[in-house]
Parts: C-alpha cells; sequence; structure tokens
C-alpha cells in the first residue's frame, strides 16, 4: 500500500486514501468545511511543510545552485527530533494504509514535496511514483 506525492487540489486517484495538506497555511478562499470534498486535505499536517523563510527560499529559487540551499535548509528542518517523528509514522504507515501527502506547487520538482518523497522513502516508505 504505497503512499502517494500529490498536488493539493488535484483530483483524487482510486485508492489513494486520507490526504495530508503538509503546507503552512490552508488553501485561500476555501471554507474549511470544503477542503476534503474539493481535493484539497482531510487532514491539515504543517509540521512536515518548510517554514516560512525556507518556503520563501524555495519559492524565490530559480537556479539549480538556489534550489539546492532551499533543499539543503528543508532539510535540516526535518532533521529535527519532531519532523524525524513524523517522517517514521508516515513511513511505517504506508505498509499498511492508503494515503497521500502534498501541497499545492503545480511543479513537483521544485517543490518541498520532493525532498519529501526522498525523506519518506529513506525512512523505509512505500512511495508510488
Amino acid at each position: 500500500m504505497p503512499l502517494r506525492i500529490v498536488r493539493l487540489g488535484s483530483p483524487r486517484t482510486k485508492d489513494e486514501g486520507t490526504r495530508i495538506g503538509t503546507v503552512r497555511r490552508p488553501p485561500r478562499g476555501v471554507p474549511k468545511a470544503e477542503f476534503a470534498s474539493r481535493d484539497f486535505y482531510d487532514v491539515w499536517f504543517p509540521n512536515l511543510a518548510p517554514s516560512v523563510e525556507t518556503m520563501k527560499l524555495g519559492q524565490a529559487a530559480e537556479t539549480d545552485a538556489e534550489w539546492k540551499i532551499f533543499k539543503k535548509k528543508y532539510s535540516a528542518e526535518m532533521a529535527e527530533p519532531e519532523a524525524q517523528h513524523a517522517l517514521s509514522l508516515l513511513a511505517t504507515l504506508s505498509a499498511q494504509t492508503n494515503f497521500s501527502v502534498g501541497c499545492y506547487c503545480e511543479d513537483e520538482a521544485r517543490c518541498h514535496r520532493s525532498v519529501l518523497r526522498q525523506l519518506l522513502a529513506e525512512k523505509g516508505a512505500t512511495v508510488k511514483d
């Protein structure tokens, strides 16, 4: 039962399971009661989102060198004990139930989702491509 890495707000796939939003802020202009029905997320889990400062670095990254700085900073945040516990929990759950984690960014290659995918795989998660 691999976990999926998704773009929040995109149509759900069959057997996707619970959708977890690893974002700092809820979607703008969407009533809280509609987050799930509009395919954003079922559970908000900002613990795995980049800090505001780090998120700004990622959004401003235009070169590979700038993106590398973002990845390094976000990876350092995810090395903190609370984040490590969350990553371990999700990795363990990936062997037992269907769920997905995601963010709003259009391009996963320039989103913290790409780093999160790698970190979860390193923890032993089964991640669906």
